[in-house]
């Protein structure tokens, strides 16, 4: 599959991926608290203001990029879990080694990139 210098890289990337969604997580949080905080506010016609996004938008907006970051969270701990289980870059359908290619454009893989496009993922 790879060499142990690769590995390392590739085992780099997923804690660096996984601190930077977790950050991600963290400021979307912080961006839902404030906008509680301004819903609570006397905003009588946000729907209609014509100087900006709605608090519901930006509600909206902040829900999908924190559950993005929760759900690229999740597949990062599950790449972990691989490679602490020593499967870590060996494709889960035909059971070949995922090209070093592919696992450092995408690190939580867990398919080769003909298996992935049979997969339609």
């Amino acid at each position: 599959m790879t060499t142990a210098a690769s590995r390392t890289e590739l085992r780099a990337l997923l804690d660096e991926l996984h601190d930077a969604a977790t950050a991600r997580v963290a400021a979307m949080d912080e961006n839902l608290t404030e906008l509680r905080a301004d819903r609570r506010g006397d905003v009588a016609d946000d729907e209609h203001d014509p100087e900006g996004v709605t608090l519901s938008g930006e509600w909206a907006r902040a829900v999908a990029l924190e559950e993005a970051a929760r759900r690229e969270i999740a597949e990062i701990d599950e790449a972990v879990r691989r490679w602490e289980g020593g499967t870590y870059g060996v494709c889960v359908d035909c059971g070949r080694g995922i090209p070093i290619a592919r696992l450092r454009a995408r690190p939580f893989a867990t398919r080769c990139v003909s298996c992935a496009e049979k997969a339609g993922a």
